[in-house]
Parts: C-alpha cells; structure tokens; sequence
C-alpha cells in the first residue's frame, strides 16, 4: 500500500487526547513518520512532558469555542480522536461522566471537523462494545450489545460517525476497536503513567515495585481453563502502527471502515501474572477477591480484517515481550518520574 504519510507534503494531524498512554504513542509515530501535529489534551490523565511543547494545545473538548479555535488555527488534514474517560469500573458508577465526556464531547469535535471540511476521522473505539460475545475470536459484525457505560459510550460515538458517514459521502473514518492495549515504548521513551491504574499488568508491575501491598484478581469462577478472565493484549506500539496504517488508508481514498486491533489469541489473569512475577523476579503477593461489574469472561479478536484491508503486521506480538517493555518503563518511572521525551 502507498504510504502517503512519507510524501513530499506532510500530513496535518489534529489528534486529541495526544498527551495520554495511547494517544502519545501514536503521535510519537505520527512525528517520527513526517506529519504535522497539533495536540489538544486537558492534561487530565495526560502528560505535557509525552509531547512537544510546540505542539501541545492545552483544552478541553467540552470547550466548543477553545476546541474550535484550535482547530481553525491547525486546518487539519485529518483528526485522530483519543480523548475519553476509560475506567469500566467508574463507568459503573459514574456513568454521566463517561456519555458527556466520551459521547457529547465527541459530538461537539464531529460539528466542528464538518464545519472545517474535514472529512477523514481515526476514532479510539474499543471492544467493550461487544460487551460478553457469545463466540470468539470476536468478528466486527458481532452484535454489540456493552455491558458497562464505558463501552455504551464508545458505541454511541461509533453510531455518530456511521450516520455522519451515511449523510455525508465525503466523510471517511476508521474505528479501531482495541482489546486490551499494554506495554510501553522499547526505548523507554513513554509508557502507561496514570494516577490510579486498573490496568491488570500495570497493577502487577506496580505490586512487583512495592507500591501495592497485593495484586487482586477479580473472579476466579469464570468460565475459562483457569476460571480468570481471558484477554487479547495488544502492544502499544503495533496499536500506534495501526493507527497510521488506518490514516494512510484514509489519505488514499478508502471506504469508511470498523477495525478489530488485537492479536488474536488470548492470556488469562493468571498467566499474566505469573509471567509478570518471571520478567520481575519478584514473587508478590496475590489476592483472590469476588468479580467485578462489567468484565466479561472473555474478549478475543478476529483481526483478519484489519491484516487485511490495511496490510498492519504486528511486530511485538509476544506477552513476555509487552510485559518487558512495561516493566522497563516502570523502573524508569520509578527512579526519575515522566521525563520530556526529547
């Protein structure tokens, strides 16, 4: 496939959410591959040291007129879409939170990327939206049928972009649906850094570190080989990848599409976290407590779709790999804290 992202004219990329664990990823891609960026994050869970300064607009999606003059300013060629609350268990509990900071919020940078002409949109959706599907691997034409507010919201913002779309032949976008995203940048460059992470191997790094007294493992009576949950984890570096694949896709004309991104092929809680204690070496201790609302018993990705219509292939797929390069960047952390990565 043409990579038109390494052309003569960069690419000018608005990406929301830039300065967060996945979203700094992809913009450090997207900066390695030539583009021009624009990142506009409130630094609620994102880090002004994940980017450059001169790139970094400070605001929040909520803020029409901020969000619009930002955007007015950059003229984007495209937008990358990753701000969003993310936490399945506070979706529960709060779920207003999450449909005004994940759907309304969403809503309002849609109004203003139509009335810029912007017509090509990469969304940072999830496989939530499944919710418990009934076969697996998960294919993207699998009802969705989410089980947590987290998901729901995600799904709402899919339907925006499908009716958008539908309305307006002009308008492409790419929803890449992750399972479960982990690991860190090899160089140690960036990496996960959020207050209170529910991440399963960020917890188990951090147990490892000392900085939890014990791991929990949420439901041990599911209906799995070891009776844990079972996830498709996905390195965030083939995710960034993914993303400028889905771009290029874009850039070249393509047809709107909805992508599975994950490895196809499952770990369960336990295997992580004994992997965790192998790259770690340190033999933490492990609480089995009773399951969580809103976790199904498993999520396992069909990406035939996303191998094949964007010719993505994936280069860090290997658990002890991804739990390595976390466990580099939590060591780093842990010493010197978020450095600025240039």
């Amino acid at each position: 496939m043409t990579n038109l992202l390494q052309s003569t004219k960069p690419v000018r990329v608005f990406v929301t959410g830039g300065a967060g664990y996945i979203g700094s990823h992809v913009t450090l891609a997207l900066r390695e591959a030539g583009c021009e960026l624009c990142v506009y994050d409130n630094l609620t869970t994102g880090h002004r040291e994940a980017v450059l300064q001169d790139e970094l607009v400070k605001g929040d999606l909520a803020d029409r007129k901020a969000l619009g003059k930002a955007m007015k300013a950059f003229r984007p060629d495209a937008v990358l879409h990753f701000a969003a609350s993310i936490e399945v268990g506070e979706s529960v509990s709060d779920p207003l939170k999450y449909y005004r900071n994940n759907s309304v919020n969403a809503l309002n940078l849609l109004e203003l990327t139509r009335e810029l002409n912007v017509d090509k949109f990469v969304f940072s959706s999830t496989a939530a939206v499944y919710g418990s599907p009934q076969q697996f691997p998960v294919t993207e034409d699998a009802i969705l049928a989410p089980i947590n507010p987290y998901g729901a919201s995600k799904m709402m913002t899919e339907r925006f972009l499908d009716d958008l779309a539908a309305a307006d032949q002009e308008f492409k976008y790419v929803s890449l649906r992750y399972f479960n995203v982990a690991g860190a940048d090899p160089k140690g460059r960036l990496g996960q850094d959020y207050a209170n992470p529910t991440h399963l191997i960020t917890r188990a790094l951090k147990t490892a570190l000392g900085k939890y007294p014990k791991l929990q493992i949420f439901g041990t009576d599911y209906a799995t080989q070891d009776g844990t949950c079972i996830r498709d984890y996905i390195h965030v570096v083939d995710l960034a990848q993914a993303h400028l694949d889905a771009l290029n896709y874009l850039m070249l004309g393509s047809d709107s599409q909805v992508l599975n991104c994950g490895y196809g092929h499952g770990f369960s809680v336990r295997e992580v976290i004994d992997m965790a204690k192998q790259v770690t070496g340190v033999d933490f201790p492990v609480e089995e407590v009773g399951r969580r609302p809103g976790d199904p018993a498993q999520l396992i990705a069909d990406n035939n779709k996303i191998i094949r219509l964007l010719s993505w292939h994936p280069r860090h797929d290997d658990l002890k790999t991804i739990i390595e390069t976390a466990w580099f960047w939590e060591q780093k952390l842990a010493l010197s804290g978020f450095k600025q990565i240039v």
